[in-house]
């Protein structure tokens, strides 16, 4: 049984006991109708606490049996009342009391409080970043954990509403997925709710549905726990340069509104504590001060370094037409390079970034025969070329399309980030934090220099 629904049987019965003394000052000044009418409430109070026990613990359990007695203590007394026999209210109602003393005991030590977990991942491919956490949930006897994928759109360069997309089809076959619909938050109020996405309306580019902000989902859960998407390069606390260009992680409304907030290492929560100090110090009144957030992140590590340590090369699906470009005529593998493409990137470098891409592939082009490319572009690319760049979108998807169709390299868009990680034998690309989970799983780290064009070099010399 829920904490919640325990709760509420608890209170329940402490109401029926102070209904006892009614009962018993409406039998003695001679007012039946009124005792009568008591009576039939505490009938069927009690009534309601069994059915609730039933469907959540099954039939037969001890703490119904004792209400059951009590439904009978009831019934007597009304029927002596209705008949019009003469009853003592005192022993009435200590007859009473002792019935609901055994049930409120049987309640209070034999039923067993399950815990509820719920995790809200928007985008599949970002659903490593909860899946160990889940798992253990899944697994403890004493919890029910609902993966509910939520919907999310896409942003209009003036922050409006494109259209929404919903992945709930997108996710291993061993996760069971509850659609949003056909949870209700405020009936069942979860005992914890785990988000990876901490922007609300903070990102340019994609908002999931306003109902799942954090601040609003803070009103449904005592406890709100957002575990980041990403992992981050690490990066040491004291060097004050270096923390910049990380702050921004922090000070988003996932960190602000949740009640714990997870991060990838013990330095990491050691910036998150300083940046969100710093950031709250002249909002004393907001009482987030040092030991405040102290309390509040925890350096515990990421599920998605969990995820990429616990997938194997062998154990790994790969399709049929990855095989083609991966194996040579002999059925041995070629050296496998996993090329990561980000939203920085592109951003920051616009065309100049396009013709980078185009000499990446020329060079693998040439390679093929010993060289697998896989190319993995970061998923949220063509929402963001399009809401803030988009004389970039037609340029980049004729790219996505020649490389497509030629056939020759395997174009990754599907949600399995981990099986691209466990199949490569290095990675080539931007700086982003796949570099990290690379580096984790042991993998040869090369990062891309966007002036360097090999290709054009080769051919001018």
């Amino acid at each position: 049984m829920r904490k919640t629904q325990k709760e509420q049987a608890e209170e329940i019965i402490r109401l029926l006991a102070n209904i006892h003394e009614g009962i018993k000052k409406a039998i003695e000044t001679g007012r039946r109708d009124n005792a009568m009418e008591l009576l039939a409430q505490c009938q069927q109070s009690a009534i309601d606490v069994g059915q609730m026990i039933e469907e959540e613990e099954g039939e037969g359990t001890g703490a119904v049996s004792c209400l059951e007695e009590y439904c009978e203590q009831v019934y007597q007394i009304y029927s002596q009342l209705s008949q019009g026999q003469g009853v003592n209210g005192h022993k009435a109602v200590k007859a009473l009391k002792k019935a609901l003393v055994q049930a409120e005991n049987r309640v209070k030590n034999d039923i067993k409080v399950r815990g509820e977990a719920v995790f809200l991942p928007y985008k599949a491919s970002m659903w490593d970043s909860l899946e160990s956490v889940w798992k253990a949930a899944d697994e403890d006897p004493d919890c029910d954990a609902y993966v509910i994928p939520i919907p999310y759109y896409d942003k209009n360069p003036d922050g409006s509403f494109k259209e929404m997309h919903y992945e709930g089809d997108q996710y291993p076959d061993y996760v069971p997925v509850t659609h949003y619909n056909d949870y209700d938050f405020a009936s069942r109020r979860p005992d914890m709710i785990f988000i990876h996405n901490p922007y609300d309306e903070c990102n340019y580019v994609t908002s999931v549905h306003p109902f799942f902000y954090a601040r609003n989902l803070k009103q449904f859960t005592d406890k709100l726990v957002y575990i980041p998407y990403f992992v981050l390069g690490e990066v040491d606390p004291e060097n004050k340069e270096a923390v910049k260009g990380v702050e921004h992680f922090c000070t988003v409304p996932g960190v602000i509104y949740a009640d714990k907030v997870i991060v990838q290492s013990e330095d990491m929560r050691k910036i998150y504590i300083n940046v969100m100090t710093e950031y709250f110090k002249d909002r004393p009144e907001s009482g987030m001060n040092r030991k405040y957030w102290e309390d509040k992140i925890l350096g515990l590590g990421s599920p998605k370094v969990d995820k990429v340590l616990g997938t194997q090369k062998e154990d790994v699906d790969v399709p049929e037409e990855w095989l083609k470009v991966i194996q040579k005529a002999d059925g041995s593998w070629k050296k496998i390079i996993f090329y990561n493409t980000s939203v920085s990137a592109l951003l920051e470098h616009g065309e100049k970034m396009l013709e980078k891409m185009r000499d990446v592939f020329q060079v693998f082009w040439e390679n093929r025969d010993e060289v697998a490319l896989l190319w993995r572009p970061h998923p949220l690319i063509k929402a963001t070329i399009e809401s803030m760049r988009p004389q970039l979108w037609g340029e980049y998807e004729k790219i996505v399309e020649e490389y497509k169709g030629a056939g020759w390299g395997i174009y990754d868009d599907t949600a399995d980030l981990d099986r691209a990680i466990a199949l490569c034998d290095g990675y080539y690309g931007d700086h982003s934090s796949v570099v990290r989970l690379c580096q984790e799983a042991g993998k040869l780290v090369m990062i891309q220099d966007v002036e360097i064009l090999y290709a054009q070099a080769e051919e001018s010399s």
